[in-house]
């Protein structure tokens, strides 16, 4: 007679999981805001609209992941900062179409349900959602046996925020004479490291705990600094400031994302000179003998988030920015299209 199997034989622990539900919940319950219905463990998140008062709401929504960010979480076997940067990574897509972030929920998938890592990883994820202003409703933790290498996974996120029609920033306003002020990041966010980790890794052959004297600390932490979390500084510019469109800075760099807001008759100058490029970027410039084009279309160059406002407002857009200890630089304008090349970069 064949041997009973069970699913835990196949390598999936049900009850495992169950456990694990129940350590989110405790932890979603710190980042509860009202709107939120219920808790964790459900079927599906639910989130009532009924506390909002907008007289023409519009849901905006975004997916991301953090890419392969993470196998610097692997090779650290650190994993509490990583949700913070797929929180990052969604929450920074709708709020700079002026919408508040309202919830989110997650994806964790792993071959083997490893609860303490995954804790960490909530953890990192109820982070991030605190800093944002929104809720952690629900998710989906996967056990994939076989699929993933020991000690491995992957995540993904999805965020829902919500704007009054009259009041999303779509870019449309922007016009020639629009100044660009671009506002710090934290490093390297989650963008660009499959070529980090072949500059690192393949080329300089470096340990992830090496010490680098340039950036006066181990690569490791400095390649794990989380995305920063821009939609309260959003929400405090757009208050009363006219912000005519946002950027956020991610896979593309400098280059591919402040055009994706700009108007198709117009073109921006960027001035590569006009803020303070971090360490690690001219580290790996050196290192990797990278272009400075390269660069820019792969790095935000320490530059997470730009804006466009008029020329008029540019001082109390900075002035507000100083205020909240801001480090902002204007870095560009736009100018009239004249030619096929819609980003064009000074050296002034």
């Amino acid at each position: 007679m064949a041997e009973s199997l069970s699913y835990a034989d196949a390598g999936v622990d049900i009850e495992k999981a169950n456990r694990f539900v129940s350590t989110i919940k405790a932890i979603a319950r710190q980042t509860a805001k009202a709107g939120v219905i219920g808790e964790i463990g459900g079927f599906g998140g639910l989130f009532s609209l009924g506390t909002l008062n907008m007289k023409n709401p519009v849901l905006v929504s975004s997916t991301d992941g953090v890419g392969t960010k993470l196998r610097i979480a692997f090779m650290m076997n650190k994993h509490d900062t990583v949700g913070i940067d797929l929180v990052a990574m969604c929450v920074n897509d709708v709020a700079v179409l002026g919408a508040k972030p309202l919830f989110f929920l997650d994806y964790i998938s792993m071959g083997k349900l490893d609860t303490a890592v995954a804790t960490d990883i909530i953890k990192g994820i109820a982070e991030g959602c605190k800093h944002a202003g929104c809720a952690l409703i629900g998710g989906e933790t996967a056990e994939m046996p076989g699929f993933y290498k020991e000690n491995e996974y992957d995540l993904a996120g999805f965020t829902v925020g919500i704007a009054d029609n009259s009041k999303i920033i779509d870019g449309s306003e922007i016009r020639p004479g629009h100044r660009l002020i671009g506002i710090s990041s934290s490093g390297l966010h989650s963008n660009g490291f499959s070529l980090v980790r072949k500059i690192c890794f393949d080329v300089l052959k470096l340990k992830i705990d090496a010490y680098i004297p340039e950036l006066e600390q181990p690569l490791g932490t400095v390649l794990l600094t989380p995305t920063r979390i821009y939609s309260g500084i959003i929400s405090l510019l757009i208050r009363d400031l006219p912000i005519h469109g946002f950027a956020h800075i991610t896979g593309g760099g400098i280059t591919d994302n402040i055009i994706r807001v700009i108007p198709g008759g117009c073109s921006i100058i960027i001035h590569r000179n006009s803020w303070d490029i971090p360490p690690v970027f001219e580290f790996l410039r050196q290192a990797g003998n990278v272009s400075a084009d390269e660069m820019m279309r792969t790095f935000n160059n320490g530059v997470g988030l730009v804006a466009a406002v008029p020329e008029k407002a540019v001082s109390d857009v900075m002035e507000r920015l100083n205020g909240m200890n801001e480090k902002a630089f204007v870095i560009g304008e736009v100018v009239k299209k004249n030619s096929d090349t819609r980003v064009v970069y000074s050296e002034r």
